[in-house]
């Protein structure tokens, strides 16, 4: 990873934001895909304007897009993007969805970028380097015990089977009035500023989680899968973020 990586990072996260920022709250088409999600017009500019940053500037680079799909999928270095990560936000006008750019290297997360183009709220996360907010270091907050925990997750529908008595196992471990519903991206970013405890998801893809992987470890923070594995381009999409590591065990415990 060179300084021309982190600069284009920041390149593609400015053209989305310049894409997404006159649709927000307008007028604009709609519709839904295969899986029954919705994809705006606001997600195909700005995935559009960040593929041809990257084609202009690393054309033997691969791309793994939301909306376009993959290009040049055997390369070793793959840009992960997910335009509008928290479309329904977007559609609702709530002001808590964001851009997501990673940057894999052989498959594992080397860079991650959580933008937020209407508050204009950026976390950029490298391996071996610091998180940043906005350009100035973000430091995740220490929870000395799991019942004092700020919990987070999108949506309780997410999950299905038993993954919803292992979400509850630990939601019941915290304080009611400390669960938080709805956020997407979002909330990794409040986990590395010190803001939210830990977050619990399931049935996320790669888009999804790549770019949050750096962000949140970058600011001191863990992620991992479901058995407290690390996660790369092969996991299964359930995932948990938290601020403070030592709480990992605690979390698992009460998954069962």
């Amino acid at each position: 990873m060179t300084p021309a990586d982190l600069d284009l990072a920041n390149a593609l996260a400015d053209a989305a934001g310049a894409a997404i920022r006159p649709l927000f709250r307008g007028e604009w088409s709609e519709e839904r895909k295969a899986d029954r999600s919705y994809v705006t017009e606001a997600d195909r500019a700005a995935e559009a304007a960040m593929r041809a940053l990257i084609e202009d500037r690393f054309p033997d680079d691969g791309i793994i897009g939301e909306e376009y799909g993959t290009r040049n999928e055997s390369a070793g270095r793959q840009w992960v993007l997910d335009p509008i990560d928290g479309t329904t936000s977007f559609i609702a006008g709530r002001p808590i969805f964001g851009t997501l750019i990673a940057l894999l290297q052989d498959g594992w997360p080397v860079l991650g970028v959580i933008d937020q183009p209407i508050a204009r709220e950026r976390w950029v996360g490298r391996i071996g380097e610091g998180t940043t907010f906005n350009g100035k270091p973000a430091q995740v907050c220490a929870c000395k015990e799991l019942n004092e925990a700020v919990l987070g997750t999108t949506t309780p529908h997410q999950f299905t089977g038993d993954d919803v008595d292992a979400f509850m196992g630990v939601a019941k471990s915290v304080a009611e009035r400390k669960i938080i519903y709805g956020g997407d991206c979002y909330n990794y970013g409040l986990v590395a500023s010190g803001h939210v405890d830990v977050v619990i998801e399931a049935g996320l893809k790669l888009h999804d989680y790549a770019a949050l992987v750096p962000v949140v470890e970058g600011a001191g923070g863990l992620m991992s899968d479901w058995q407290g594995n690390p996660l790369d381009a092969g996991s299964d999409g359930r995932v948990i973020a938290l601020g403070d590591p030592a709480r990992l065990e605690d979390v698992l415990e009460a998954m069962g």
